[in-house]
């Protein structure tokens, strides 16, 4: 078992069965889609210095957009501390630019919670919580976080956290899988939005 099985016990039955194979995801094996994302909004210009700068590290980024094309690649691995880690590749085609939302995921069995580094250069930690609707959608919502200077970590007031909430499903009828993704400040409002349909494909 990988991650995310571990992670959710018995509930990972719950989840609809496409959403079980796409987080099972056994070690050094790769999950890759294409789709679209009808939607991405971002927070405004108030935003636009730190955007310019988690943009350089593959994390958040300026553009907004609608009917963007985009790709998603995940992959499971043993990292340099031993642990099983799953890498995602998000990228997001704009007319004018190519922007990549990066992040490496490892398990706290202790504390039951996904540890998420975002970006390339991983300067930004978030605690994730991982449960499943009645409907057998994937809810993921964030906890602590922080900025990480190495290995040192100093935790955000919840003032200057980012509320994520992601819901992903898969609709039948469509024969697609579905994600909507918020990430909101408590005083900002809206740092980013994003939702849209993909498909599991060949990479």
């Amino acid at each position: 078992m990988t991650i995310y099985t571990t992670l959710l016990g018995e509930k990972f039955q719950q989840l609809h069965p496409k959403l079980q194979h796409r987080y099972a995801l056994p070690l050094d094996q790769e999950f890759f889609a294409t789709g679209v994302m009808s939607q991405i909004k971002n927070g405004g210009r108030l935003l636009s210095p730190f955007y310019c700068l988690t943009s350089k590290a593959n994390f958040l980024f300026p553009e907004s957009g609608q009917e963007i094309p985009f790709s998603i690649a995940n992959r499971c691995a043993m990292n340099q501390d031993g642990e099983v880690e799953v890498a995602w590749e998000r990228t997001f085609h704009f007319q004018n630019a190519e922007r990549k939302f990066n992040a490496r995921m490892t398990v706290d069995l202790e504390k039951k919670l996904v540890k998420d580094f975002l970006g390339d250069i991983p300067f930004f930690y978030s605690d994730l919580h991982f449960d499943v609707t009645k409907e057998g959608f994937l809810i993921i919502t964030s906890g602590v976080q922080k900025v990480m200077l190495g290995k040192a970590g100093f935790t955000l007031p919840k003032i200057l956290r980012g509320r994520v909430t992601v819901l992903e499903g898969y609709d039948d009828q469509k024969d697609v899988y579905t994600i909507h993704v918020s990430i909101y400040n408590a005083v900002l409002g809206r740092v980013m939005m994003y939702a849209g349909e993909f498909k599991e494909s060949v990479h």
